[in-house]
């Protein structure tokens, strides 16, 4: 029987520090032996946002002992590990610098092969942790930094068909809490005021909505929002409704999208009843899940989501992305530099969206 890789995780790109350990098993997919994450969302709270150079202090303070912990519950020595992948980019220098160093050295230390993961693509193959991908399929990456429509026709083989050209889906909502005076990061407590209101309360734009192609542009939703701040006292009837309005109004932008980005996978590809993953943090959010499960039927897609754990930053699906990259021999040496721009696909236009986390 042929050996299955067991590889080391590293993950810190932005604001969490991550390792995990995980093997390859007969199924095509992979046990996960052991998945740590520290966030610092209570450091950067009260800032609204991510100061980069506090994230980069946190990330050397924990690195350490996140990896220990991890290599102590996966049950697994160093010397058993076939491989480290670690985050190289896109995302904050200061951020990257700290797992890649020590992702590298470890890897020198114990003379295993070192695999420079694209944090893009660590989301992009991370449903393949639990679910048998078949190439090739439709991706909409929506987090914090990126919003992008790729078809993926294999590890290390993208084709964008469409991205944000301002702001990512993420920020937004980020974004949009803030405005609202309420806590970061903006996605879990804008899903749960939105709850609560009425969505037809705001009548508010949808950028760029009849442009042909599945480009996405999230500004101008922005400022719509901040606009109807200004308006009012706000009290947390408003909160509600204008949360309620705001993701609404995503809900249908992304809709519509997803359907022009499934016609053009269909024409480019020939494909029928492919895969529609959705990853990144923004996947979390149920009420879009729900309507773009919709949309999958509809267009004869087959959805598939990371479960939760997996669809926020994580080093599982580093770990996954390194495994999948060694096995087609795309293993680079120690003095791979990060990158804060690294688009998934080199050839697509240049715009904010692909490819850079901020």
């Amino acid at each position: 029987m042929k050996k299955k890789l067991t590889f080391l995780g590293i993950e810190t790109s932005c604001d969490e520090t991550a390792a995990a350990v995980i093997r390859e098993n007969q199924a095509g997919t992979a046990d996960i032996l052991a998945n740590v994450v520290s966030s610092q969302t209570k450091e950067h709270e009260k800032f609204g946002g991510v100061v980069p150079e506090l994230a980069a202090r946190a990330h050397v303070e924990n690195i350490d002992f996140i990896i220990h912990k991890a290599i102590k519950k996966s049950k697994v020595s160093l010397n058993e590990i076939d491989g480290v992948a670690a985050t190289a980019g896109p995302g904050l220098i200061v951020c990257l610098g700290v797992g890649l160093s020590i992702g590298k050295t470890i890897a020198g230390i114990l003379k295993k092969p070192f695999i420079a993961v694209n944090h893009l693509e660590g989301h992009a193959l991370s449903p393949g942790l639990e679910n048998k991908l078949n190439f090739p399929y439709l991706l909409l990456l929506i987090s914090g930094g990126h919003s992008q429509y790729l078809i993926v026709h294999d590890v290390d083989n993208y084709k964008q068909l469409g991205t944000t050209i301002d702001d990512a889906l993420g920020e937004a909502f980020d974004k949009t809490a803030k405005m609202l005076n309420l806590s970061y990061p903006g996605g879990k407590v804008i899903e749960l005021y939105a709850k609560k209101g009425n969505k037809k309360i705001f009548k508010l734009p949808q950028p760029i909505i009849n442009r042909a192609g599945c480009n996405l542009s999230f500004a101008g939703l922005k400022t719509a929002v901040l606009r109807e701040t200004k308006k009012v006292k706000m009290n947390s009837n408003f909160k509600y409704n204008l949360a309620a309005s705001f993701q609404d109004t995503i809900i249908q932008i992304l809709s519509k999208k997803t359907k022009i980005a499934m016609e053009k996978f269909t024409y480019e590809t020939g494909k029928q009843n492919s895969n529609f993953v959705v990853a990144g943090g923004v996947a979390a959010n149920a009420a879009i899940k729900k309507e773009l499960i919709l949309v999958s039927k509809k267009m004869k897609f087959i959805p598939l989501f990371p479960k939760l754990e997996f669809c926020g930053d994580n080093a599982a699906m580093i770990a996954w992305a390194g495994i999948k990259r060694f096995k087609k021999n795309l293993i680079n040496d120690l003095e791979f530099k990060a990158k804060s721009r690294w688009p998934l696909d080199l050839n697509a236009p240049f715009m904010k969206g692909p490819g850079l986390k901020i």
